[in-house]
């Protein structure tokens, strides 16, 4: 059965329309799944037996778990691009071929990360930058985080293929089921089960499994316009090589957020010892609470750009981009706003303890300088992915972290000490802003230039994912 403009109204519907359908309870969606761990951290942050080491663990896991983010974002937003694009060219049975090798590629990646976690974690956290006051705590939340990890990943994984499906407020509904159930049960099983760093990781196990089991009843149930076939449960190699290629550049933007976040780890440490990987844990939540709308913004443009593209209308893939990179500057600017205005506010709801909040004041206002450009870039760089240009993509979105910030985070403090690393980050903001600005530029021209040319050809720009189906 073909998909019909009745089935997708992607092609036909005012593109600012469209945002706010799918963008809107995206955002919301990303905003409530960013509770998962800045709730974990504000109630153990806030408690008398865990509070600043606490803090501390969560802040030395973080690249372990992104990691495992990485792994949902591999096969769900590469398997959500081409699954948006297949649509985009009517073939409803190659769209499901693409969803049910992501899927088993979701759960076996995530189940073998476990394993391998379980295995070497006590290793992983002292190169991750753990210290021996910090590693029992960080050791304690991540053994438990590592077996739900099936859950988050797959739920993940396969929410970008409920917005792709139609249904975005449904996909928001899976995060407000996990995060809901996590900020119930986090006071239960930290304060009064008094299950410390075990009991913030289990209740955020337990809303991982919710959230798996609604994103697995849609995909077999009757709501869902594209389902979850056992047919489908074989894995195609040209089907996975596509949707490892669309995927890899937001899959390379996590594994080099996560080896970010390792040297930043070690030279926290070097250079202010626990009390600045404590601090970093504070402004992490903080920046992940401000990114996480323009990665919703962006989780609703994507089928909206990749859809048209695959219909060949170029204007209207132009006319989304545009909008949306709008939306995106208006968001980190209110960011940025609130972070110049509210400082001490902002910190003293993960922890009060007057020598962090102080410490942590200047690192936070240092961090987010220019914060207003990042949704600009986060959004022009994924745009490439959206349009089956994942070389583009990848280059754009690692200019931040690999190509600028890594390098800063290892420079400026040998020469400027802790001062010199909280200014890393605005530098590699406004630096990868610049170069994103201008590749988007010629960008946008080119594809202006040979829109007649590349609908003669019948889309010869999307040769990469000829393959599936």
């Amino acid at each position: 059965m073909q998909a019909t403009k009745q089935d997708n109204p992607l092609g036909t519907e005012k593109i600012s329309r469209l945002i706010l359908k799918f963008s809107v309870p995206a955002i919301v969606g990303m905003l409530v799944n960013a509770l998962y761990n800045i709730v974990d951290r504000i109630y153990i942050g806030n408690s008398p037996d865990l509070g600043q080491n606490g803090l501390g663990g969560i802040t030395v896991v973080f690249p372990l778990m992104l990691i495992s983010l990485a792994i949902g974002v591999l096969f769900g937003s590469g398997g959500a691009t081409a699954f948006s694009i297949k649509l985009g060219q009517k073939d409803t049975e190659g769209a499901e071929k693409v969803l049910g090798n992501a899927f088993l590629m979701l759960v076996l990646s995530s189940a073998t990360f476990m394993v391998l976690g379980k295995m070497f974690l006590e290793r992983i956290l002292c190169f991750l930058g753990a210290s021996d006051v910090i590693l029992p705590f960080a050791s304690e939340y991540m053994n438990w985080i590592l077996v739900g990890s099936v859950f988050a990943t797959t739920s993940l994984g396969l929410n970008n293929f409920m917005r792709a499906d139609g249904n975005p407020r449904l996909a928001m509904m899976t995060m407000f089921l996990g995060a809901g159930t996590n900020i119930v049960l986090d006071p239960i099983f930290i304060y009064g089960l008094k299950m410390g760093m075990a009991g913030a990781a289990i209740a955020t196990i337990i809303s991982q499994f919710f959230s798996f089991i609604w994103v697995i009843t849609y995909f077999t149930g009757k709501k869902s316009n594209r389902s979850l076939r056992l047919k489908n449960l074989k894995l195609d190699f040209s089907i996975l090589k596509n949707i490892v290629t669309l995927g890899m550049p937001p899959f390379a933007l996590q594994l080099v957020g996560s080896l970010l976040n390792s040297i930043l780890n070690k030279s926290l440490l070097r250079y202010g010892g626990d009390i600045a990987i404590s601090g970093m844990g504070i402004i992490n939540s903080l920046q992940t609470l401000m990114i996480m709308p323009i990665i919703g913004l962006n989780q609703g443009l994507q089928p909206i750009v990749s859809f048209n593209f695959g219909a060949r209308n170029f204007e209207r893939v132009k006319k989304a981009a545009l909008i949306g990179m709008a939306a995106a500057t208006a968001i980190t600017s209110s960011g940025f706003l609130l972070v110049r205005f509210f400082p001490n506010l902002l910190i003293s709801m993960f922890n009060r303890t007057p020598e962090l909040v102080e410490f942590t004041k200047p690192a936070l206002l240092a961090w987010m300088l220019c914060m207003p450009i990042i949704g600009f870039q986060i959004i022009g760089s994924n745009f490439f992915q959206a349009i089956a240009r994942p070389t583009a993509a990848m280059f754009l979105t690692l200019t931040r972290q690999l190509i600028f910030l890594i390098p800063a985070i290892i420079i400026l403090p040998r020469i400027w000490g802790i001062k010199g690393l909280w200014y890393a980050a605005p530098l590699a903001d406004a630096l990868a802003a610049v170069l994103t600005a201008t590749w988007f530029y010629f960008g946008v021209k080119g594809l202006e230039r040979h829109a007649d040319k590349v609908n003669a050809k019948q889309g010869k720009i999307v040769t990469d994912i000829d393959g599936i189906g």
